[in-house]
């Protein structure tokens, strides 16, 4: 944090006045700063042996003899910029996990079965909130379902008129789901 920028972030006790040497996480535009930060920081590691979404990491390597490299260039990047992980969060060497709502796996990314799970167990909707849940879950998966904008758009155009009118579910809309 910006020296200047210190005693904006004041804390008061019955006993001192206390301000933040570094961003607080409840400060409103933390979360964009420590994005556009580690953007900073990351820029020539994002896509090519990292992938970053706030406090999320994820460092990669399609050979597993790289991996090694990838992680102590990731961890100098880290040292030079003085952040620090969390041991207790991390995982190494992993060929399959989740993340941010993902699977990965040695192939790529893939949706998350319980996702998937979630869409295939959902009865059809029968008012506004279900729509707004179905288009929620799709929208989530978009990354991995080939032409899911127009797979889905039926559904889209739904929610829209259903917010401006009374709910309407027919045929077409059966079909489709």
């Amino acid at each position: 944090m910006y020296p200047e920028d210190e005693e904006k972030t004041v804390c008061i006790t019955e006993y001192e006045l206390y301000c933040w040497k570094v961003m607080s996480f409840g400060l409103k535009n933390a979360g964009a700063t420590y994005q556009r930060m580690v953007n900073s920081i990351f820029a020539t590691q994002i896509g090519r042996n990292m992938e970053i979404y706030v406090d999320d990491m994820l460092v990669k390597s399609k050979l597993r003899k790289d991996h090694l490299e990838n992680l102590k260039e990731i961890f100098d990047q880290l040292r030079k910029s003085k952040l620090i992980i969390n041991p207790d969060k991390c995982s190494f060497g992993v060929t399959l996990g989740k993340f941010l709502g993902y699977m990965i796996i040695e192939r790529g990314v893939e949706p998350n079965p319980d996702q998937i799970k979630a869409i295939l167990d959902m009865q059809p909707p029968r008012e506004y909130k279900d729509i707004q849940k179905l288009t929620g879950c799709l929208a989530a998966l978009s990354r991995v379902i080939s032409k899911s904008g127009e797979r889905n758009l039926s559904f889209f155009k739904n929610l829209r008129r259903a917010s401006s009118s009374k709910f309407y579910w027919d045929d077409e809309y059966d079909k489709a789901f």
